[in-house]
């Protein structure tokens, strides 16, 4: 069965992703892949989504390494799965990424989405920071992530 004839699988995270992951398991070469701006976006997406499946400490400092790219697509898709990742690993960058005003409202919308999905008390300052954002869906966002990270924190029986 070649790639075309595959029918779309639910990921580990319950999605059906735009690209299947990379069956190439060293994060090297997953790296040179994702951070290669002449790799045809197809592959870059497959590589994303290899390695959120890794999970490693090592594949979640690749992905943020990647938000150096200027596809906004790509940096989309990087914060959406570092959100499902749930890595508090990733919540410097992710909030890195949504304090950047000259970044894509998109991007600065999925970090925040991102920030709430994690569910670290480190993020609530920066989303009630940015819950008051000029752009409406970069607030509207941060209104979303703060109720999430609350019900996140409120499962782990942290107090507000």
């Amino acid at each position: 069965m070649g790639l075309d004839d595959r029918i779309p699988e639910l990921s580990l995270y319950g999605s059906v992703d735009p690209a299947p992951p990379h069956l190439i398991g060293e994060l090297s070469k997953l790296r040179e892949i994702l951070l290669d701006d002449n790799f045809k976006m197809f592959e870059r997406m497959r590589a994303v989504f290899a390695l959120r499946n890794d999970r490693s400490p090592e594949a979640i400092a690749i992905l943020c390494e990647a938000f150096q790219s200027n596809s906004t697509l790509l940096k989309h898709e990087l914060a959406y799965v570092l959100g499902q990742m749930q890595n508090p690993l990733a919540v410097d960058k992710l909030i890195e990424i949504l304090a950047n005003s000259t970044e894509h409202v998109m991007v600065r919308h999925e970090a925040a989405e991102a920030l709430g999905a994690i569910g670290n008390r480190r993020a609530k300052p920066i989303l009630e920071q940015y819950i008051k954002d000029e752009n409406i869906v970069v607030a509207e966002s941060c209104e979303v992530a703060l109720g999430l990270l609350k019900l996140c924190v409120s499962k782990q029986e942290i107090s507000w």
